[in-house]
Parts: structure tokens; C-alpha cells; sequence
């Protein structure tokens, strides 16, 4: 039987710094409990092989219990189980039907797009400066994903910065702000499916992920619900906010590591393998998120016991020695090897990881060239938010 260390993740050095904390759990076991106030322990693989093992083994489910859920008002509820709580052939039907607007083929093809949204926030930014400064996570970290999932989804344009509103309050986090925001989401999505169903009746090519939805229920209304494509829709919009925390991330340790930051800028072909690094790295998920084992399984000598909650610690992880050659050490010339687990692994593994990678990569690309004296204006480790399952930002000042 090992000795499992254990760590409380809202111990205030942790939440200051979790990849040390979380790197001396990996090193002491393969397997650790974290602390959680209120909640009790969880299981947590440390090690890369175990967490991604873990992470595509069936018996190791999501529910509903594995996710913060606010309370919401009573019409609200058919629309609050998505993808993400489901397992098996109800989760793969519904994969399936949206998979194809987020294969690495679409994201590519979508770039031009991306790029045009990209520097249309390029153009603003000086605009929003005060005093020298501007909050590139405010005005343009944060907008940048919603304005792209909104027109790969197909929001209508008039009503995108009421999302754009919505996607800043998921981001902060599944508190207050989100709960108030949910009966707006829930109504917006229900407006764009009826405004989509309209239009579609006038046009021969959906172009667009709810164009496509929706024409798939018109032909076989037995695949999709209006419930399920009404959830379907919002849950893929706030799930599209991830590259905000990602590119963030990403600038403030470039700016932090001026070796790294110019050879991005000298060789811009490094930057598709620069972004897995920073993903690797510096990626928002320090967790995931807890599954619930289906039952008694035996890991590393420990019985995890039916129904307790168990999770991959992705910070230990993506800098395990045992994979990642000098892990700590930010390389974006590092030569890929296994794959980091910043977008999870199995059945589960994100849905827009293509589209995150190809934003992120375009996001950083024309922000470089754009503003070649770009530089932070406060210290990153002063400006991290306090979250314990989110390596994030809560400002990021520059310099232009």
C-alpha cells in the first residue's frame, strides 16, 4: 500500500503556484488525494501515463455531479445537461452529429476568418489605452473567442456582444455572474436556433455549425431534440471561451521569457509548435474535470472506491520527467514527443482543441507582429486570480 500525499488546493501556496506543489505530489506517487473544503477528497492521477490512462478508462465516468452547477430558474433545467455529463452511446451520438465543425481540416479553413476577427481587435486596442497601458485579457484575450465561436456557430452578428457579455462572466469563473447570466444564455440560444430555422428555410448550404443542426433535425427529427440542439448550442458557445485563459497565458509568459519570445518573432513557422509548448506549459486546466468511478478500482495499490471522485492533475502531468525532457523549462523549439494533456484525452478529450490551436496560433502571430514593442506593465505572478482548478489571469496589462 503506498503512502499517498495529500494537498489541499486552496492552500494559498498552491493556489500562488501549483506546479511546484503539484510536481512534488507526482514525484513522491503515481496517485495523491486533494483536499477539497467542503467537498471532501478527491483521487488524483499525478503521473502522465496513469492521468491519461484514467482519462479514457470507461470506468470512470462523468454526471452531473462532476460539475459546479449554479442554481438556475425551473425553465432553465431541460437545457443544463450537456455533452459533457454524458457517457457511452448518448454522448457519442450526440459528438457526432456537431464533430465535423471542429475537425483540424474546418479549423484551417476557418482561419481567414479568425484573422479578420483578430485584427479587427488589433485595430481597437490603442483605443482602449489609458495611460500608456491597455488590458490586452479585457480587450482582446476575452472578446477574441466569443467573436469566433459566435460566427463558426452562427449567432447573428446583432446579437454577439450580448454573448460577448456572457462569455466574460464564464470565465471569471461558475460563481455569481454566471448564474445570473444563465437565463440570458438559455434565451439567446433559443433565439438563434428560431432565427436559424428561419433562414435555413430560404437557404440550400447551412454553412455554419446550427445551419447544420438544424438541418440535420429537418431530416431526421428523431436524432436531435429541440431541447438537445437548444443545449447543444449554448453549451458549445461557453465552451468556446477557452482560448481566452490560453492566450493570456501565453503572452504573459512570452513577454516573461525574452529568449523564447524572439525566436517566435524571428521564425514565425515555430509558432504551431510554440503554441502546444505554451499549451504544455502554461495551459489554463490545472485539473480535470473529476470523473466518478463506476466501480471499486484497484490503482497503484489504493482501492478507489465505487462513486468517489477522480480526477487528472494536468499541472503534474504536463511536466512529468518521465515524458518531457527538462519539463519546467519553457522551450518553443521543443521537439514534439507524447502529447500534453492540456485538452484532456479520450472520449472526452475538447471538442475545439483544433479550433483553440489554430486561434491561439493566430492570435499570438498578428499581436507580435502587430506591436513589436509590445511588454507587460505589472508582473505577472501579481496578476493571477486566485482559482484553484484554472492556471488564470484576472488582468493582463501592456505596453503597446
Amino acid at each position: 500500500m503506498i503512502t499517498l500525499p495529500e494537498v489541499d488546493i486552496t492552500d494559498p501556496e498552491v493556489l500562488r503556484d501549483p506546479f511546484t506543489t503539484y510536481g512534488r505530489a507526482r514525484e513522491r506517487a503515481p496517485l495523491a488525494r486533494l483536499l477539497v473544503p467542503g467537498l471532501g477528497p478527491i483521487w488524483a492521477l499525478t503521473r502522465h501515463d496513469g492521468a491519461r490512462a484514467m482519462l479514457g478508462d470507461a470506468r470512470f465516468e462523468l454526471t452531473a455531479d462532476s460539475f459546479m452547477r449554479p442554481r438556475v430558474p425551473d425553465d432553465c433545467l431541460p437545457y443544463m445537461r450537456t455533452m459533457s455529463e454524458m457517457s457511452g452511446p448518448e454522448h457519442a451520438r450526440l459528438r457526432k452529429l456537431v464533430a465535423p465543425a471542429f475537425t483540424p481540416r474546418r479549423a484551417a479553413e476557418f482561419r481567414p476568418a479568425m484573422e479578420a476577427i483578430v485584427d479587427a481587435l488589433l485595430d481597437d486596442l490603442p483605443a482602449h489605452a489609458d495611460g500608456g497601458r491597455v488590458d490586452l485579457l479585457r480587450h482582446f484575450a476575452r472578446p477574441l473567442p466569443m467573436d469566433v465561436i459566435c460566427a463558426l456557430v452562427g449567432i447573428p452578428e446583432e446579437d454577439r456582444p450580448r454573448w460577448r457579455e456572457w462569455g466574460a462572466a464564464v470565465v471569471a469563473g461558475a460563481g455569481q455572474d454566471f448564474a445570473r447570466a444563465i437565463p440570458g444564455i438559455m434565451a439567446g440560444a433559443r433565439d438563434a436556433v428560431a432565427a436559424r430555422r428561419a433562414r435555413s428555410r430560404q437557404e440550400d448550404d447551412p454553412g455554419d455549425v446550427l445551419g447544420e443542426l438544424v438541418r440535420v433535425q429537418a431530416e431526421d427529427g428523431d436524432r436531435l431534440s429541440d431541447t438537445e440542439i437548444v443545449t447543444m448550442v449554448w453549451h458549445l458557445v461557453l465552451a468556446g471561451q477557452t482560448p481566452t485563459n490560453l492566450i493570456a497565458n501565453a503572452v504573459a509568459a512570452l513577454l516573461s521569457h525574452p529568449a523564447q519570445l524572439a525566436a517566435v518573432r524571428s521564425d514565425p513557422a515555430l509558432m504551431p509548435g510554440a503554441v502546444e509548448e505554451l499549451i504544455r506549459w502554461c495551459g489554463p486546466s490545472l485539473l480535470a474535470v473529476p470523473r466518478h468511478a463506476r466501480q471499486d478500482v484497484e490503482l497503484y495499490g489504493a482501492t478507489v472506491p465505487k462513486g468517489a471522485k477522480v480526477t487528472a492533475l494536468i499541472a503534474a502531468a504536463n511536466r512529468d520527467p518521465r515524458v518531457f525532457a527538462d519539463p519546467d523549462r519553457l522551450d518553443v523549439g521543443r521537439t514534439p514527443g507524447a502529447g500534453h494533456l492540456g485538452f484532456a484525452h479520450g472520449p472526452h478529450f475538447c471538442l475545439g482543441a483544433s479550433l483553440a490551436r489554430v486561434q491561439t496560433q493566430v492570435a499570438l502571430t498578428a499581436l507580435l507582429r502587430r506591436f513589436p514593442r509590445l511588454a507587460m506593465a505589472g508582473p505577472p505572478e501579481e496578476l493571477r486570480a486566485p482559482d484553484p482548478g484554472t492556471w488564470r489571469l484576472a488582468a493582463l496589462p501592456v505596453t503597446l
